[in-house]
């Protein structure tokens, strides 16, 4: 065998069994990239045909979450929302190897994160629990473009840094298992105040006869040239609100802030969730969040 090949063989050896729990278009990422790059990869969703286009390339598709976990050393949770989160990783409880890592990857917000990190702490203290949601959305996860933001035992951790390093263009440590999903509030916080914004700013520019393309060129020339604005705009040009971020998660981001400010005075996070819901109601929630921009124009 050359070194190259024998040395292929050693990395792929070393390499974590994961499951993915979820199967969305985070979820869906993380497992095609996975496969990508050689890993054994099991995945689970509750409507199996998410998974089916997986198949080919490697994917064990279970039929259950218990089923799916059972041979993981790092089982991903990628799921809706923190009901569903909690409900399926207390299901997978006992199925769950000794010692194997579970890594929560989705936007649940702060009382379902602690919640998680108490119970496995009392009922499967074998089990590393890493809270680590991460900055980015569909099409960066596709490319293995996102950050993931981690907290928990770094120290046990090696397993999920695999991981994490074949699905993400780079891991940011925040301490204590629970900042990152605080720190994750944070910034869809900002990215749901921009997005507001830019959405504002494009209806008033159109007003004075000029174009998002217009708006960008402007910006791209100075220190505001944010890429997500760049994004966003293209989006708003091109009509094709196709979501790599639906308008309902954003909204659901926004609320899962709310829940947490304690005594922080956030009116305008308040007001954006407000209209989102309202935009939401009109029928716009399964579009991208940009989409927003079309309910100010109605």
């Amino acid at each position: 065998m050359s070194p190259s090949r024998q040395q292929k063989g050693i990395r792929m050896s070393q390499q974590p069994t994961v499951a993915v729990l979820g199967l969305g278009a985070m979820g869906h990422a993380f497992a095609a990239n996975l496969l990508k790059k050689g890993f054994t990869v099991y995945g689970w969703n509750r409507t199996r045909a998410r998974g089916e286009d997986l198949l080919q390339s490697g994917l064990r598709l279970a039929d259950t979450p218990e089923q799916a976990v059972e041979s993981a050393d790092v089982v991903i949770a990628m799921l809706s929302d923190g009901e569903t989160t909690e409900h399926t990783l207390h299901q997978v409880k006992e199925a769950l190897k000794q010692g194997a890592t579970v890594a929560q990857m989705g936007t649940i917000g702060v009382e379902k994160t602690d919640a998680l990190i108490a119970w496995f702490a009392e009922q499967r203290a074998d089990v590393v629990f890493i809270d680590a949601p991460v900055s980015g959305t569909k099409a960066p996860a596709e490319n293995a473009q996102i950050l993931v933001m981690a907290s928990g035992d770094q120290t046990r951790a090696q397993g999920a840094e695999t991981v994490f390093a074949a699905i993400g263009k780079g891991t940011q440590w925040l301490g204590e298992a629970g900042k990152s999903s605080r720190m994750k509030l944070v910034v869809n916080s900002w990215l749901i105040g921009l997005m507001q914004s830019l959405a504002e700013s494009t209806r008033l520019a159109e007003t004075f006869g000029f174009t998002p393309d217009d708006l960008w060129q402007v910006l791209d020339g100075g220190p505001l040239a944010a890429p997500y604005a760049k994004v966003k705009l293209a989006t708003i040009a091109s009509g094709d609100f196709t979501p790599q971020m639906h308008l309902l998660w954003a909204l659901k981001d926004a609320k899962l802030a709310l829940d947490a400010k304690g005594d922080a005075k956030l009116p305008a996070l308040e007001h954006i969730a407000e209209l989102w819901q309202q935009a939401v109601d009109a029928g716009y929630g399964e579009q991208d969040l940009a989409s927003v921009y079309q309910y100010l124009k109605a």
